[in-house]
Parts: C-alpha cells; structure tokens; sequence
C-alpha cells in the first residue's frame, strides 16, 4: 500500500423515472491505490424500507451520520426533508461532526435530496444525483439514458454505474440497486 492512506471510494446514484425511484451503488473500497473490498454495502433502507440512503466518504463517517439521519428520522417520521435540513444543521455546527468526510444522498417516495458537511441540503431539478468519485460519469450517462431509451428507474440506475465503473478507478461493476414505489 502506498503512503496516500486516503480513503476513496463510491458511486452512489440516484434515478426518479416513470413512478419509481432507484438508488444504485458499486462496490469498491480503496485506499491509497489498492482495492481493499469490492463488495461494500453502501446503500440503506431506513423507516420500512420508506427512506434509502447511499453514503460515499469515509466509511465510520459515513456511519456516524446514517445513525444520526435515522435519529432524525424519528424525530420528523413523516418530514424527510426536515430530518435532512436537521442533520446538516448539526453536522455543520457541531465540531466533532464538521470533521467528518462524507456525503449522504437520500430519497424517499417525493423526494430526492443531497447532504453535505458545509450545510447544504440539495434537491436536484431533474431528480437525478450521484456522489461519489465516479459520481459525474454516472450522472452524465443516467441524463442520456433518460433522454435516449425507453429503459425504467432500476435499469438506468445500473445502466449509468456500469459506464462509470468502465471510466472512474475507484468504482467497480459490482452493483447493488434498490428501487422505491412513488406511487400514492
């Protein structure tokens, strides 16, 4: 292993399309330059399976926030909007949280939302979001594959992370997708 111990890690995306929302993620863990696990769990199902949630980051950060956002769940059950806006207020004031390196997409069955360490609390204007190092390569391809197939939410989702895994190093076509009803 070389000495650039950095954690790097992740492609998590998000795809809302045709009543149903999917959220996808590879499986890789490097540090520094070698592949530590190819089969990471990255993706969540919190409240019933009403809520996912991918990270990318560090993994105990990550962690740290995903029970702290399920907290906040609790707390505002039928808000997921108001949780998020309530963990970034926290991870953003609180000095211990500040340090952490992480980023949380998270969507349920109206919502589609980015969470940052600098407060922020993103909803995209076409309902399509990836974090992560090859979050921008699945991204561009999930748009395209909107605009050019007839292909659902779940088979865009794993579509845009395989052209990503054949683009970014630190993501690998070892896929995990977990869709959600929007339906009524």
């Amino acid at each position: 292993m070389s000495n650039d111990t950095k954690t790097r890690a992740t492609t998590i995306l998000t795809v809302r399309h045709r009543g149903e929302v999917a959220m996808g993620g590879d499986g890789q863990v490097s540090v520094g330059s070698s592949i530590m696990k190819a089969d990471a769990l990255k993706i969540r199902r919190l409240m019933d399976d009403r809520v996912l949630v991918g990270f990318a980051g560090s993994t105990a950060d990550a962690f740290a926030l995903l029970e702290r956002f399920e907290a906040k769940l609790k707390d505002y059950p039928e808000n997921v909007p108001r949780a998020a806006i309530e963990l970034a207020k926290e991870w953003r004031t609180d000095r211990a949280l500040r340090r952490l390196e992480a980023m949380m997409a998270v969507v349920d069955a109206g919502h589609t939302l980015l969470l940052t360490g600098n407060g922020d609390v993103i909803q995209p204007t076409d309902d399509v979001l990836g974090i992560g190092s090859g979050g921008n390569y699945a991204v561009a391809a999930a748009r395209a594959l909107l605009k050019h197939s007839d292909l659902g939410a779940e088979a865009i989702v794993r579509a845009a992370l395989e052209i990503a895994s054949g683009i970014d190093v630190y993501t690998n076509d070892n896929i995990v997708v977990e869709k959600l009803s929007c339906e009524t």
